[in-house]
């Protein structure tokens, strides 16, 4: 099945493993995703107490996290030392971001938090007890969508770069506030593909290792929804 995850849509990384006993398994998938959010959490705590550290947490903890994704990406047998890694940076990049948005807005993170986590569990109970099916249909739509929010994300960059505002996108308005829902929906659904991709591998006899890249694929879903809510949470604020 397809995906707009980069690391779920590399088939070829989930086959070679030729012992049943060495294979990937949904609760080693559950272990290691929750030893990934403890690292990310626990990084994003330091850079949150080091206000003055903001901007060296931002600058390495994205650049460094993205090279750190696509190793593990490109040589997924190095996802055990790469996920924690990228888990680390992305979490000293969040947690500097997060405490420059509740200085502006106090309580805003408490909220963004709780609300990610009620997504997350509101999406596997909805897939655990097959209440959504994962459909080609669905799985082509939100792929659709996924492509046209980041092609939207781009121009926007660049526009920014050049000095220019795109209208609605970033304003709090109710067009603004509706686009941001849209977007965080997008994301969300991302997570009901993520869990049919690694059910689909787990079935398959994918070898132990890609319980890290799998965790790793799904800790990348979850930051593009906590930054969505994040940044839907701040235009209401803003009206």
């Amino acid at each position: 099945m397809d995906t707009s995850n980069p690391l779920l849509k590399r088939d070829g990384a989930f086959f070679g493993a030729t012992d049943a006993d060495d294979t990937m398994r949904m609760d080693g998938v559950i272990h290691k995703t929750g030893i990934l959010l403890v690292l990310c959490a626990a990084a994003g705590a330091f850079s949150w107490t080091h206000p003055a550290l903001q901007g060296p947490c931002i600058l390495i903890g994205a650049l460094g996290g993205l090279v750190a994704c696509l190793i593990g990406t490109f040589k997924p047998s190095t996802t055990p030392f790469t996920a924690p890694v990228y888990a680390v940076l992305e979490g000293l990049c969040l947690g500097a971001i997060s405490q420059m948005t509740e200085v502006r807005w106090p309580g805003i993170v408490g909220n963004a938090m709780l609300l990610t986590l009620g997504v997350l569990g509101l999406m596997l109970g909805l897939y655990s007890f097959r209440i959504l099916r994962v459909t080609n249909g669905m799985v082509k739509g939100i792929i659709a969508a996924t492509a046209a929010v980041f092609l939207v994300y781009m121009v926007d960059m660049v526009l920014n770069l050049c000095g220019v505002h795109m209208p609605y996108i970033n304003d709090s308005g109710p067009l603004g506030i509706g686009i941001s829902l849209v977007i965080v929906g997008i994301a969300a659904f991302n997570l009901l593909i993520d869990f049919k991709v690694i059910e689909d591998r787990i079935a398959a006899s994918s070898p132990r290792y890609m319980e890290w890249y799998c965790g790793m694929a799904l800790l990348v879903t979850l930051v593009w929804l906590y930054l969505e809510i994040l940044r839907l949470l701040s235009k209401m604020r803003n009206r």
